[in-house]
């Protein structure tokens, strides 16, 4: 079996070193003393998974886990009136679509390595922008992207 957890953090440190921003699983991000993180950041959430078992065409496992990742723009802690900007979230965003972005010079693979866990490969990733959403009322920004990761099990040598 395809464990998620391991995908799931390999996924979240993806993110938090493509955006430099720190990236929370299922809520908001905190410091080391517990506090949230001021905006911008990322939360991740783990969604629906589809598993395949072996076959007698293949004998490896297989999954294909998807994840929701929300880029939130935010008031500056501080500033008063301050608000959250498209501007920040889209850079999120762009920072964000570079977990299925191809290498430059047209190899195979891409360009920036996602560890799944021992023994397991993202042979193939997918992403789709799903919107996002905007509340004037607490100056929120947001936009999303849906990662799906297909993976498998290497055979044991």
């Amino acid at each position: 079996m395809i464990e998620r957890r391991p995908v799931t953090l390999g996924l979240q440190t993806l993110l938090a070193t493509l955006t430099g921003r720190p990236v929370g699983l299922r809520s908001v991000p905190l410091t080391a003393a517990g506090q949230p993180v001021a905006p911008p950041y990322t939360i991740l959430d783990p969604l629906d998974r589809i598993d395949d078992t072996r076959t007698l065409a293949d004998n490896q496992r297989a999954a294909v886990m998807n994840y929701q990742a929300t880029f939130v723009s935010g008031p500056t802690p501080g500033v008063p009136d301050s608000r959250g900007g498209d501007e920040q979230a889209q850079w999120l965003t762009d920072r964000a679509w570079k977990v299925v972005e191809r290498p430059a010079n047209g190899s195979p693979g891409y360009a920036h390595p996602l560890s799944v866990g021992p023994g397991v490969t993202c042979w193939r990733r997918e992403a789709t922008e799903a919107g996002g959403t905007s509340d004037a009322g607490d100056a929120i920004i947001t936009s999303v992207i849906r990662f799906r990761l297909f993976l498998e099990e290497q055979p044991a040598a």
